[in-house]
């Protein structure tokens, strides 16, 4: 009986088994539900002050604890004997390292809008451009070509194609499109204001640039910022001149900043605002093949070709030709921009050690920025010249910066170039290699070049525009004057 008994238990080890997991699975799956449904304590809400004992809101506790802790002065390092220097050089390297590290730092790509402007200010402007491109007896009263002029002056064309491009085709990361208006930093205006103004008869270019006024000052986004966060391109002097003071607030991209009143009025310009582009070079690159190719051949000290007499500060031309014309190794030549003279300033720089860059009608002029491109270093007598992307550029590792008052004394800039040590003139010479980049347009616009460093330096103005347009719409208009910036210093160019 015994043996029977436990071989029927045996036997049913199997099924009670099951029965007991089933029992213990539906046990589990009750108590997670009562669980469940009891009330839980409260948990605490996030927030600065979730842990209550361990924050002090006095100022006298929070001082005492203060005074009591135990504080160690921190590891710093005195500053070293050229801060200056040790300050560019980290600068340098954040520029040009790391691809993926943007520098001026910026947590996110401008966001830009583009607005969508009737052809007859975009597309119809280019195309009369490039149908009259031939007309080679196009000139202006003092004999320069127009449409050298023009292209002298194309950054418009090169910031809107490059925005309007497919994404696929598009190679900056500092600057994207958006379709959304709300979505935007910034709102780009892309009216051709200098084709206008010299492609067309006089009235009919006012009257153009009239519309174009309405069409862009009716926008809602203009009415929302009064034009503040609008970029506007009058890179010609004489550009968009009869409707300016209605767009004063929004940034300008422009070659200079003339103080003389001549070009732009007082208040309507200033660097905490506006943009300073470089003009596009007339002659071709000289990159660091042919520096090395033509360092041997830079016979000439100093070389200037250009118009000899010019107005405002420009009159300083007269003088150094005076001072300059009969010194040996210089050469001093009048010359325009026409396709001689393009190959005539091209192979003069490429033969010289130093260009001579004084001030024109205007403190800038393109032939600083042909020098730069050519490997021949600028000597700047422009005492009131301002520089293209200085916030992130040291012109001083390129170019030399000489006073209007020194430049003519007797015999005092022929005896300062011939005292600068050869090495030093091959170390600027380097640096032009590098620098050029920043200078040279191109489709697709590259990193680091000037479409680049544009949108980086409009970057760096957006908190501060955002600033002026919340405050525009809560100050009581005449209650007090916006800032503006018109108490800044003066530029005086010094030697250093």
């Amino acid at each position: 009986m015994a043996g029977k008994q436990f071989a029927s238990l045996a036997n049913a080890r199997p099924a009670s088994s099951r029965c007991l997991l089933a029992v213990g699975a539906l046990l589990l799956l009750s108590a997670v539900y009562f669980l469940l449904l009891s009330p839980s304590p409260p948990r605490p809400v996030p927030g600065p002050l979730s842990n209550p004992s361990a924050a002090t809101t006095s100022f006298v506790a929070s001082l005492d604890r203060f005074l009591d802790s135990p504080h160690r002065a921190a590891a710093s390092s005195a500053a070293p004997d050229d801060l200056d220097a040790a300050i560019r050089r980290e600068e340098e390297a954040r520029l040009y390292g790391d691809p993926g590290v943007a520098w001026p730092a910026a947590p996110a790509p401008l966001r830009v809008y583009v607005h969508e402007m009737p052809r007859k200010f975009t597309y119809d402007l280019l195309r009369l451009f490039r149908d009259s491109y031939r007309q080679t007896d196009n000139l202006t009263s003092n004999g320069s070509p127009v449409h050298r002029l023009i292209e002298q002056h194309s950054i418009d064309y090169w910031l809107w194609a490059d925005l309007i491009a497919p994404e696929t085709q598009r190679l900056l990361k500092s600057v994207i499109r958006v379709q959304r208006q709300e979505e935007a930093d910034i709102f780009y205006v892309p009216f051709f204001t200098t084709i206008s103004y010299f492609l067309l008869e006089k009235q009919e270019c006012k009257a153009l640039y009239r519309e174009a006024l309405k069409w862009v000052t009716d926008q809602p986004a203009w009415k929302r910022s009064e034009g503040r966060d609008h970029i506007i391109p009058v890179h010609h002097p004489w550009s968009f001149k009869s409707v300016r003071r209605f767009v004063k607030k929004a940034i300008w991209l422009l070659p200079d900043m003339d103080s003389t009143g001549n070009w732009y009025k007082p208040g309507q310009v200033y660097l905490e605002k506006d943009v300073i582009l470089p003009y596009v070079p007339n002659v071709d690159l000289c990159d660091y093949r042919c520096v090395s190719e033509t360092q041997s051949k830079r016979s000439t000290l100093l070389f200037f070709r250009g118009r000899l007499k010019r107005n405002a500060g420009g009159k300083i031309r007269s003088s150094l030709v005076t001072e300059l014309k009969n010194v040996e190794d210089i050469v001093i030549e009048e010359g325009t921009a026409g396709v001689e003279g393009k190959v005539a300033a091209q192979n003069g720089m490429r033969k010289s050690l130093f260009c001579l860059n004084p001030a024109g009608d205007t403190p800038s002029s393109a032939r600083l920025f042909d020098a730069i491109v050519s490997g021949c270093i600028p000597v700047i007598v422009s005492d009131e010249l301002e520089l293209p992307f200085e916030g992130i550029l040291d012109y001083r590792k390129i170019a030399l910066f000489v006073s209007s008052s020194d430049a003519v004394q007797p015999g005092w800039l022929v005896k300062y170039l011939r005292g600068i040590d050869t090495k030093i003139v091959k170390e600027m010479q380097s640096y032009l290699v590098k620098y050029s980049r920043h200078f040279i347009y191109s489709s697709p616009a590259q990193p680091l070049g000037p479409e680049d460093l544009t949108w980086r330096m409009i970057a760096g103005k957006l908190v501060n525009i955002k600033l002026h347009i919340q405050r525009s719409h809560r100050v009581v208009r005449e209650s007090r004057s916006l800032c503006t910036c018109e108490c800044r210093v003066g530029n005086i160019t010094r030697l250093l």
